[in-house]
């Protein structure tokens, strides 16, 4: 990978030295202002408290990175340091100039998150994981880092091998996952947004109107709007559904086989998947699969 225009290096040092304090510092504005504006201007009326989702949503969050921190302490930007380092990964072996590399692997990563997603729809077993996210009755910002600790684990280990793959420079991934976590909160959030606004926004990115069908009951619904970041994919791939047959005021949310308050709960969230109890749906799932 050929240098970039001057700064670069200082930028990449500049970020590698205080990620963990950019992401932190994102991650509390974003979700402070979420709930300050979800307060402020709810697309949706649900009449029920916060305390108990957002202490289990946060707690699952927490686990998570915990968890991470012990079984891959190298992480995604770690294995793109290891990268620049060694000069292994497509754009290291190409030589290919650095702003193409940095927008490339943006656009790349962005991709990979979109196939895992669909994956982790598909793959019975992945599928109950994620379900977890899904069995959130009352779709929030929270909701947007309410992640199963082992599919944030599993989740990791895709993005690790694509950045490797990639050879994508290590500014670009502290940016990607910056972005990626900001816009999980942003498009779960139950924020009202005008419909002239929204359209024009989902032009190039997800909006929580958009993201919300993928959180209805209905099978054909949740099973759509795949994006966490760019609504491209979901144009290109044949995944975008512009809204729920039922509107976003009376749509139902979250899974038919667990009612709230159940999902609620933090136990309950960490043993679901490896429960004996098998969803009403996972047959169809291997029946359109097979």
């Amino acid at each position: 990978m050929t240098g970039g225009a001057p700064g670069a290096q200082q930028m990449t040092d500049f970020l590698s030295t205080h990620e963990a304090a950019i992401r932190l510092s994102v991650f509390a504005g974003v979700l402070a202002l979420m709930a300050v504006l979800e307060a402020l201007l709810p697309r949706r009326r649900t009449g029920v408290t916060r305390l108990h989702r957002w202490t289990t949503n946060l707690a699952l969050a927490a686990t998570g990175t915990l968890l991470l921190r012990l079984a891959v302490p190298l992480l995604a930007t770690g294995v793109a340091l290891e990268a620049e380092r060694r000069g292994f990964g497509l754009f290291h072996w190409t030589d290919a100039p650095y702003a193409v590399a940095f927008v490339l692997s943006l656009l790349a990563l962005d991709l990979m998150v979109y196939g895992q997603h669909v994956l982790f729809h598909k793959a019975g077993i992945l599928w109950r994981l994620h379900r977890v996210h899904h069995a959130d009755p009352h779709v929030d910002a929270t909701t947007g880092i309410r992640f199963h600790p082992v599919e944030i684990l599993i989740s990791m280990g895709l993005k690790m091998a694509a950045v490797a793959l990639l050879g994508a420079p290590v500014a670009a991934v502290i940016l990607f996952e910056v972005l990626l976590n900001a816009a999980a909160m942003f498009n779960h959030s139950n924020l009202k947004i005008g419909e002239r606004t929204d359209r024009f926004l989902r032009l190039f990115i997800v909006t929580p109107d958009m993201h919300r069908v993928h959180h209805s009951v209905h099978r054909d619904e949740h099973d759509m709007n795949f994006g966490f970041s760019l609504s491209l994919w979901d144009r290109l791939f044949g995944t975008y559904r512009a809204a729920p047959r039922e509107g976003h005021i009376a749509m139902r949310l979250g899974l038919a086989e667990y009612p709230s308050p159940a999902p609620e709960r933090f136990g309950w969230s960490l043993v679901n998947p490896f429960s004996g109890r098998s969803a009403p749906d996972e047959p169809q799932r291997r029946e359109r699969t097979t």
